[in-house]
C-alpha cells in the first residue's frame, strides 16, 4: 500500500500564502488571513519564515526555482544537440518563454496560481521583489543572452537586449489574458476565436515574439 505523506506545516503555509498572493497580491494579504486560511498560528509562520517579507520571498523562490531549473535544462539539451553551432532563435524563445506557459498549465506545478502569482509580482515596485528577481534570474538570463547573441550575430547586442525586454513585457501582458483589454477598450472578440483558450496562448505568443525578434532593424537618424 502506497504511503500518503501529509504536507508539512511549512508547505501548508506556502501553499496558502501563494493562493492568497495570486488572488489579491501580497500587499493586500494580511498575516491574519494567511494564518486563518492555513489553520496555523502566527508563531508557526514566524518560526518557519521570520517575517512576511521572507514568506513572500519563499513563495516566489519555490516557483522560480522550478521554472529556471527547467529553462537551464532545456538550454543545456539544445546546446548539446547543436554540438557547438548557434541555436535557432525560435528554440531559444520557446525554451525561455514557452517553458513558463507550459509549467503554468501543469497542475503538478500549481497551475491555477502560478501565472497570477507571477503576473502580480513581475510588475511589483518593491525593492525586495526586484532584488529577488535579479538574484533568481541572473544565471538564467546570462545563459539565454549569450545564446541569443550567438544566434543573431548580425543584430547589435543592444538591439537584442531591447527586444528581449519587449518580449518580457509582451509575455507579462499575455499572462493576464484579454479580459483587461476588453473591459478598458470595449473591444469584443467572438468566442469562436477562443480568446481565453490556454492551449492557443503559447502559439499566439510565440508567433508574436518571434515576429518582433526577427523584425528589421530600426533606421537610426543620421547626425
Amino acid at each position: 500500500m502506497q504511503e500518503i505523506r501529509s504536507p508539512s506545516t511549512r508547505e501548508v503555509i506556502l501553499d496558502t500564502a501563494e493562493a492568497l498572493f495570486a488572488q489579491q497580491g501580497h500587499d493586500a494579504t494580511s498575516m491574519r488571513q494567511i494564518t486563518g486560511a492555513a489553520g496555523v498560528n502566527l508563531a508557526s509562520v514566524n518560526y518557519h519564515f521570520g517575517s512576511k517579507e521572507s514568506l513572500v520571498q519563499a513563495v516566489l523562490k519555490r516557483r522560480l526555482a522550478v521554472l529556471n531549473r527547467e529553462r537551464l535544462r532545456l538550454l543545456d539539451e539544445l546546446e548539446a544537440q547543436a554540438q557547438g553551432k548557434p541555436l535557432k532563435p525560435s528554440q531559444i524563445v520557446d525554451a525561455f518563454f514557452g517553458t513558463l506557459l507550459r509549467l503554468a498549465a501543469d497542475p503538478a506545478q500549481a497551475g491555477s496560481t502560478f501565472l497570477p502569482l507571477l503576473e502580480r509580482t513581475m510588475t511589483d515596485p518593491s525593492d525586495f521583489i526586484r532584488g529577488l528577481f535579479a538574484e533568481e534570474y541572473a544565471d538564467v538570463l546570462e545563459r539565454y543572452r549569450n545564446a541569443l547573441f550567438a544566434a543573431l550575430p548580425d543584430v547589435p547586442r543592444a538591439e537584442i537586449m531591447w527586444r528581449f525586454q519587449f518580449m518580457l513585457g509582451a509575455t507579462s501582458y499575455a499572462i493576464i489574458g484579454t479580459d483587461l483589454l476588453r473591459s478598458v477598450t470595449g473591444w469584443t472578440i467572438d468566442e469562436a476565436e477562443q480568446p481565453n483558450n490556454p492551449d492557443l496562448l503559447l502559439p499566439r505568443l510565440m508567433s508574436f515574439l518571434l515576429g518582433g525578434l526577427r523584425s528589421p532593424l530600426p533606421q537610426v537618424p543620421s547626425a
